[in-house]
């Protein structure tokens, strides 16, 4: 009788990539930009240089508010969503709207997403203390609030690297350039990977 030959390995299954939608503005619109320099394609590319199978949505309207972001988040972020990135705020501030307002709408976007069992990574944007000294405070501390009091992760800065860099900015000194925009998706990545891992 023949030796039995080797047992045929069974393929192994693929990773789902995880799926990832910055829920933003014009940041994450990508604005001024083709959308292969945009940041959620950037973001992908950096999480998959950390080894993370990923899909990242672009859900970015530019000149959207928290108020904004608040009534289509039900339809922006699809349920098959593992991470939803809340970039919201920088309209908010640009326009001096009262950061308790802010506060409210962005409380109430990560209620409907938890609600939904969608994991949430708040990306503020820091306010300097140019725009007044009280006002930057609370509403900076907005985003911290929310954070805290639905324990997720905070990066509290979205523009990091960038926001004092003005090579690294379009020509209207606000919007990162494609330059600017792998400076934010290097430094947002790490964050992203370990909010999707998170208590696994």
């Amino acid at each position: 009788m023949a030796a039995a030959g080797p047992a045929l390995a069974r393929p192994s299954r693929a990773a789902r990539p995880k799926v990832v939608t910055m829920l933003g503005d014009s940041i994450t619109a990508g604005l001024g930009l083709p959308a292969a320099a945009a940041l959620p394609n950037q973001l992908h590319l950096a999480l998959a240089r950390l080894g993370v199978p990923n899909v990242v949505r672009a859900a970015g309207v530019s000149g959207d508010t928290t108020r904004g972001g608040l009534a289509r988040v039900d339809f922006s972020v699809q349920t098959d969503t593992d991470l939803a990135i809340v970039a919201l705020g920088g309209n908010d501030l640009l326009q001096g709207q009262d950061t308790a307002g802010t506060r409210a709408n962005l409380d109430a976007i990560v209620r409907k997403l938890q609600a939904r069992h969608i994991r949430v990574l708040i990306a503020g944007i820091a306010a300097p203390q140019a725009v007044g000294g009280a006002y930057a405070r609370d509403f900076n501390a907005a985003f911290e609030r929310v954070a805290k009091t639905h324990s997720v992760p905070l990066y509290p800065d979205l523009i990091d690297g960038v926001g004092r860099r003005a090579d690294l900015k379009q020509p209207d000194g606000i919007h990162p350039n494609a330059q600017g925009v792998m400076v934010i998706a290097a430094r947002l990545a790490p964050i992203v990977a370990k909010a999707l891992t998170a208590g696994r």
